[in-house]
């Protein structure tokens, strides 16, 4: 009986369909992130009467440290080209992100060069997070 080295064990197990389970977790994990990110930033705003300039930039903060993390726990569950899988969730981030907005708004609410800086932004933080992790 040959014995499996621990790389193609886990590329076997990965194969299994569990890829998409734990892009689900690095997933859910990002958007807990989102959100306690977010209601610290709410609380700043309140407390402290943070201005617009300083929203925004908590706001992209949010979105980098979000994606960061989400990229971390992806990074770490799969193991291998964990950077592409960094980008990925990034990416996923990013579309879940514009489908919630258009579920609420029923519109896009930025322009164009503000949906790609955030795209990058997204895409950016998780492809780090991956590479770090």
């Amino acid at each position: 009986m040959e014995k499996k080295t621990g790389k193609r064990r886990e590329t076997e197990r990965k194969a299994d369909g569990r890829i998409s389970v734990d892009m689900l977790k690095a997933l859910l994990c990002a958007y807990i992130m989102t959100g306690i990110l977010l209601l610290i930033l709410t609380l700043l705003l309140y407390k402290a009467g943070l201005s617009e300039e300083n929203i925004n930039a908590g706001i992209i903060l949010t979105y980098v440290i979000s994606t960061f993390s989400g990229g971390f726990v992806i990074g770490k569950l799969i193991g291998v080209k964990k950077f592409l899988w960094g980008l990925l969730l990034g990416v996923l981030y990013f579309v879940l992100l514009i489908l919630i907005s258009l579920g609420i708004y029923h519109s896009l609410q930025s322009d164009v060069v503000n949906l790609v800086t955030t795209f990058l932004l997204c895409a950016g933080g998780g492809m780090l997070g991956g590479m770090i992790s």
